[in-house]
């Protein structure tokens, strides 16, 4: 992934100042910082997750299922792919 511009603790801040403001939106304090609000909401996110025991290893789990599947699809795509060109090649030869 790629780097990020902000540093784990603003993260930790940010996400405590939302946590400590129930009153007010994420957007609202996301303007407060300079940041988007998607991005506030996403990180409030990942601290809940990460404050539930088992969550992160549930959720490695479900990202590499999700790479295995797509990875499962893209080899069948070319198994179907290679044995519809050994028909086509295997047809064009009249020995």
């Amino acid at each position: 992934m790629g780097t990020s511009k902000y540093s784990p603790e603003f993260r930790a801040d940010a996400v405590a100042l939302c946590r400590a403001s129930p009153g007010r939106t994420y957007a609202a304090v996301a303007k407060d910082l300079g940041v988007n609000h998607e991005t506030l909401r996403v990180w409030v996110r990942e601290a809940e997750q990460a404050a539930v025991p088992g969550a992160v290893e549930a959720s490695a789990l479900e990202k590499e299922n999700r790479q295995l599947k797509a990875r499962v699809r893209e080899l069948e795509l070319e198994r179907e792919i290679l044995h519809r060109a050994a028909k086509y090649f295997a047809g064009e030869t009249n020995w």
